[in-house]
């Protein structure tokens, strides 16, 4: 024995990470199901298809640059939408940056590729903090594999039926929406502390008050103010800690 770990696929926390994500795999799939079908909507060829399917692993960002480009949006409009929609995954990788400074580039930029929505609201449940120790950042790495390979097969693979239905299912159905119930699950659960709550309401209310913002900028709004107020709140905290120590 050299001492050395066991690969990612043979840890514990590999196959805790699959089965955590089949709790949101119904929802994630009726998501891409609805993506596929947008897709074929849109117009698109087969090549197009595929290489969107397979590649972009971001739904909203996908429903949102199919419109425009089926209306012949400029290039550049298409790609400030979907910059816009996925401003968010700044703030997750903000967070997430910790967990994977150990990690060669090419581990981090594939790692940062397969985290999504639902990968980062159960890694950060099941490890509030980065682990320090050598045995801990193997947990979290085997843990953020397993989360995410099974999102990227079951948004692929979801997103391809749709496309394979085409025409049979129509767009009126809003199955998008169940993904949108599960991520609302999930992130509630995380609402585990008063400034959580803040954070979660103060998002909310900015999302709906800005939500005829165009491309998609009322996400960015919800972002910037829920952070705005947590980091005016913490600031208050540590003022009267400092106050009650003098």
């Amino acid at each position: 024995m050299d001492g050395r770990p066991p690969p990612f696929w043979q840890h514990p926390d590999f196959t805790a990470g699959f089965r955590d994500f089949l709790i949101v795999t119904p929802g994630l799939a009726a998501w891409g199901v609805m993506t596929g079908v947008a897709i074929v909507k849109a117009g698109l060829g087969v090549a197009s298809l595929l290489v969107m399917s397979i590649c972009v692993f971001a739904g909203s960002s996908q429903l949102a640059a199919l419109p425009l480009i089926s209306a012949g949006a400029p290039a550049w409009v298409i790609l400030a939408t979907a910059l816009c929609v996925n401003l968010r995954f700044v703030v997750f990788s903000l967070q997430l940056r910790p967990y994977v400074l150990h990690r060669p580039l090419v581990r981090r930029l594939v790692s940062g590729y397969l985290m999504a929505d639902f990968g980062y609201v159960l890694l950060v449940r099941r490890f509030p903090r980065p682990p320090a120790d050598p045995a801990g950042r193997h947990a979290v790495d085997a843990y953020w594999w397993g989360v995410g390979l099974t999102g990227w097969t079951s948004w692929v693979g979801s997103t391809l039926v749709g496309v394979v239905l085409g025409n049979a299912v129509p767009v009126s159905w809003g199955l998008g929406f169940a993904g949108i119930l599960a991520l609302l699950g999930v992130a509630a659960s995380l609402v585990t502390s008063p400034l959580r709550f803040v954070s979660a309401a103060v998002a909310a209310l900015a999302a709906v008050s800005a939500v005829a913002l165009p491309l998609k900028l009322n996400i960015v709004t919800a972002i910037a103010a829920a952070v705005g107020a947590c980091l005016m709140l913490e600031a208050v905290e540590r003022a009267r800690a400092a106050r009650g120590t003098s």
